[in-house]
């Protein structure tokens, strides 16, 4: 697909987006922006990516999906824009040898079975999959995430398989209306990752903040945030692919 002209609505969206991270960082190095494009129709995702490809203060054009289904149902479409494919929703283990083969980033790593499986499908041709520890910071019983003190082993399992590429940490707070507990969980997860920063050279991101507390996210130090609403609007209903629950 060969990208559309800019679209007038997503231009403003996107510059005052860009322009409330660089103020969160205030003057320290800037977070990288991940567009969420989960239910995105291929040609929505085009139409960002043209707006961020006019903006190099964007960063690398880099997009993230929650379904690896849907994810492999648009890329096709979408080859030749040079996207960048993020996984940031949560992977059963029997879809592991599809995202191993189609995404660049897999964001979701809880669990030393994926790191198996993800580093098992990796094909020997590309590139070391790019993997974040997912933390549950808050101890939510409904989200997914290892625990802050099985960090440590899980970057062991990971840095050990040369099919991966351990990069750093993602986590998802509880979404409290209390800025200052998010500010908490935010500043619990720039300690796990300065300490395995400190034991594993080359780590670089700390995945965390989203479109409502993504300045307050950079501003305690996620290098990474993800985007989705404030950059393509309020998001279409769910596919029935996409909602279909994947057996484990």
């Amino acid at each position: 697909m060969s990208a559309p002209p800019l679209s007038p609505s997503i231009v403003p969206a996107l510059d005052a987006l860009l322009a409330g991270m660089a103020a969160a960082a205030a003057g320290g190095p800037p977070a990288r922006l991940l567009a969420v494009s989960k239910t995105q129709p291929a040609d929505a995702v085009a139409r960002v990516a043209a707006a961020l490809r006019a903006r190099p203060s964007a960063g690398p054009l880099a997009f993230g999906e929650n379904y690896v289904q849907e994810a492999l149902e648009k890329q096709p479409a979408l080859a030749g824009l040079g996207i960048e494919w993020h996984l940031i929703g949560h992977l059963q283990s029997n879809k592991a040898k599809d995202a191993a083969a189609a995404f660049d980033w897999v964001q979701t790593v809880d669990r030393e079975k994926l790191v198996e499986a993800l580093a098992r499908h990796r094909a020997p041709g590309q590139r070391p999959l790019n993997v974040l520890i997912q933390v549950n910071i808050d101890d939510e019983a409904s989200k997914h995430g290892c625990r802050p003190e099985d960090v440590d082993a899980l970057a062991n399992a990971i840095v050990a398989r040369p099919q991966l590429a351990l990069r750093g940490l993602m986590a998802i707070p509880a979404p409290d209306p209390d800025m200052d507990r998010r500010r908490a969980a935010f500043r619990r997860m720039r300690g796990l990752f300065d300490a395995l920063a400190a034991r594993h050279p080359g780590i670089d991101t700390l995945s965390m903040g989203m479109s409502e507390d993504y300045a307050l996210a950079i501003a305690e130090g996620a290098t990474l945030v993800r985007v989705g609403s404030a950059l393509f609007g309020a998001r279409p209903p769910k596919s029935p692919t996409a909602t279909a629950p994947e057996p484990a």
